[in-house]
């Protein structure tokens, strides 16, 4: 039972491992028709870190309703919880971890232009948002209208250029470089997609195909598209996103896990060939992060071997976490840094 009070700084599992707290939510999720399993993937979060992942379904008068009744000690008649209370949900820590918040560089990117590409959603998303409101230009690259639209909308007064684009057309790749004009300081590669986790027994060529096109040849396009205006320069700064799955065989499927050790490759080969020319190229290898990036097994042995690896995953953190890793290296912060690629994973690399 929670030893404290429950408010929307408390975490969701001091919420699950308390009563009263456990059948309020297991009453607000029973409407959705879910359970609160949706919640061990971030289980250690405070629960009002919810307002800004549900973008919207879950709002701050929803969560003062759920601290008033909690207080009140109102709980649901008839309500049986979904799941049991497990161990590890009564194991939650009584201290509360410390939370990282997100401390802006005022015109760290002043006078610059950056590529971002993913820039609808996610990892990208967050990094395009971190880099404009750090007084950057950003070339915000995303496959879906109607994404960018709504960032763009999210940034009033922002230096924001929409590119509706797919990394893997030439003619796509030829629209961004024309939007980002005679100057481009940085550009994050960010833009991917996972695979089914099929091991290479059962990958079929329709989905190697489409992820090494987007993950590995729709990164290099833009990499090789961006060069001669960096060498004109002087110099600028090249953001790869691997993965783990760039680090281990346990992380995805085959497909994937092949595409981020290319991606590892080509930073690693552009950050020895350019880096006299003044280019850096770095890569970001993110471990377990809340995004619309939905992992599917299409295979039970994939299915299997890569569960079963997860169970030392560390919790997920949201984009916003990633981004200040990227925007460091992207950045002259990262100015002596060149060739690497740094595991903003949590830890999980380290296990």
């Amino acid at each position: 039972m929670a030893t404290a009070p429950l408010t929307g700084d408390s975490a969701i599992a001091d919420w699950l491992a308390d009563p009263a707290g456990h059948a309020i939510l297991s009453e607000m999720l029973a409407q959705g028709g879910q359970t609160p399993e949706v919640f061990k993937p971030v289980k250690r979060l405070a629960i009002k870190r919810l307002i800004k992942l549900s973008r919207g379904s879950f709002t701050q008068e929803m969560l003062d309703e759920l601290v008033r009744r909690a207080a009140a000690g109102e709980v649901p008649e008839g309500v049986v919880p979904a799941v049991e209370v497990t161990e590890e949900t009564d194991a939650a820590p009584t201290v509360p971890l410390r939370e990282w918040t997100e401390r802006l560089d005022q015109g760290r990117f002043t006078g610059q232009t950056h590529i971002v590409t993913g820039a609808g959603s996610g990892i990208g998303r967050a990094t395009a948002s971190r880099v404009a409101r750090e007084g950057g230009r950003v070339i915000a690259v995303d496959v879906s209208q109607e994404r960018l639209d709504e960032f763009v909308a999210e940034h009033p007064g922002a230096d924001i250029t929409p590119i509706v684009a797919d990394i893997t057309d030439d003619a796509g790749i030829a629209r961004i470089i024309e939007a980002a004009g005679d100057t481009i300081d940085g550009l994050a590669n960010i833009a991917g997609i996972m695979d089914d986790m099929t091991p290479v027994g059962d990958v079929t060529d329709a989905v190697w195909d489409r992820v090494i096109a987007i993950n590995v040849t729709g990164t290099m396009k833009l990499m090789r598209a961006v060069i001669p205006t960096m060498l004109a320069q002087g110099g600028g700064s090249i953001v790869n996103t691997a993965s783990e799955a760039a680090l281990r065989g346990s992380a995805a499927g085959a497909a994937y896990t092949a595409s981020k050790h290319a991606v590892v490759g080509l930073t690693k080969s552009t950050a020895f060939m350019y880096g006299p020319s003044g280019i850096r190229c770095n890569a970001v290898a993110p471990g377990a992060t809340i995004t619309n990036i939905e992992a599917k097994f299409a295979s039970p042995l994939g299915a299997e071997r890569v569960r079963a690896a997860m169970a030392i995953l560390p919790d997920p953190v949201e984009a916003d976490a990633l981004a200040a890793s990227i925007t460091f290296l992207l950045s002259d912060d990262g100015v002596n840094v060149n060739g690497v690629t740094l595991a903003s994973d949590g830890g999980w690399s380290a296990a």
